[in-house]
């Protein structure tokens, strides 16, 4: 254990400096004898912790893919507490997803027990046509991707709500604005309403969704509305942490 806080402390050293320190002021900095500093910094740079040049040390690649990670997961963990205060401010489950590498992809859900998510009874990314997530983010494709996303899951019935071919989708797409909200009613799940507000992402297509139960069906522009304020006002901090 104590060399591995004696190693976290070299290596937290050599992060505050930016053009790279030698060895002597590593081992300064840190409080250690020099052989001792001398013999934990050729380790770290044999696992790739560190790499030298000229004598002095700086990060290696294996720190900087932690570095890496630990922001990708910070990124993650700002976009799931936004999510958990717009379910408890507005009493709906709330999901997001993205358009990626030709699918679907529900990245995050918020729910309760008293408000649970929808349940994935029929797989999202080959039902896209059914629900407001996959619509919403399909409406933001341009025609040829919109064409090959169908042409790989074809339009079919759900529910006796699910839009009923492909030419009728096409139509309904076609007829959404770009920035406009998508609401579906009980298209993919008996008893649920849902809607999905588009998010500008550069050239990527994403969405924040609600859901809520049939009978409840008289709050869902409400909410949506509601969602639409919060994203808003929080979007410029979410800009990054949302490309998760």
């Amino acid at each position: 254990m104590g060399s591995v806080q004696r190693a976290m402390r070299l290596l937290e050293s050599v992060a505050e400096h930016e053009h790279g320190a030698p060895a002597k002021q590593l081992a300064r900095e840190t409080g250690l004898a020099l052989p001792t500093a001398y013999h934990l910094l050729r380790t770290l740079v044999h696992e790739g912790y560190l790499r030298r040049d000229k004598g002095l040390f700086f990060l290696g690649e294996a720190a900087e893919r932690l570095s890496s990670s630990g922001a990708q997961q910070k990124r993650r963990s700002t976009v799931v507490e936004a999510l958990a205060h717009w379910r408890d401010l507005i009493g709906v489950p709330v999901y997001y997803a993205q358009y990626r590498d030709g699918e679907i992809e529900v990245l995050c859900v918020s729910d309760t027990p008293g408000n649970p998510a929808v349940e994935e009874w029929a797989d999202f990314r080959e039902t896209g046509h059914a629900h407001a997530i996959g619509q919403c983010l399909l409406a933001q494709l341009d025609e040829e991707a919109r064409r090959d996303h169908l042409d790989r899951y074809p339009v079919r019935s759900i529910t006796p709500y699910t839009v009923r071919d492909h030419h009728s989708l096409l139509r309904r797409l076609e007829r959404t604005g770009r920035m406009e909200p998508v609401i579906e009613r009980q298209e993919y799940a008996l008893g649920t309403v849902c809607a999905a507000i588009p998010i500008t992402l550069g050239n990527a297509a994403a969405t924040m969704a609600i859901s809520l139960p049939a009978h409840q069906a008289d709050r869902l522009l409400v909410a949506t509305q509601q969602l639409q304020e919060e994203i808003g006002r929080l979007m410029g901090s979410l800009a990054i942490s949302i490309s998760i």
